[in-house]
């Protein structure tokens, strides 16, 4: 049950991330932004060992530069408000390749 909360952590931590269509490298400090927001998250929020949330997180990081674009993930981080349509992409691309198997 902790993973399955843990997966929409980071499902969502991978919403506030930007994203494109075709698939690209993080914006220079975004990865290492995102990894520290979900671990912390995670480990205090959702209960899980920070073995497991970094496990978790980095998953979700890779599942984001694998189906996402530079462009997109600098949208995902915006501070004015994410596009619905992109953070739903960014929820279901960590969900589909970070489901426990």
């Amino acid at each position: 049950m902790r993973l399955h909360s843990l997966l929409a952590l980071a499902a969502a931590g991978a919403l506030l991330m930007p994203l494109a269509a075709n698939a690209g490298p993080w914006p220079a400090g975004k990865k290492g932004e995102y990894m520290d927001q979900c671990v912390q998250v995670a480990t205090s929020q959702q209960g899980v060992t920070a073995a497991q949330a970094d496990k978790h997180c980095k998953c979700g990081a890779d599942a984001i530069e694998k189906n996402f674009t530079t462009a997109e993930i600098e949208q995902l981080d915006s501070k004015t408000g994410v596009d619905a349509k992109l953070r739903d992409r960014a929820q279901a691309a960590v969900t589909s390749a970070c489901a426990p198997k």
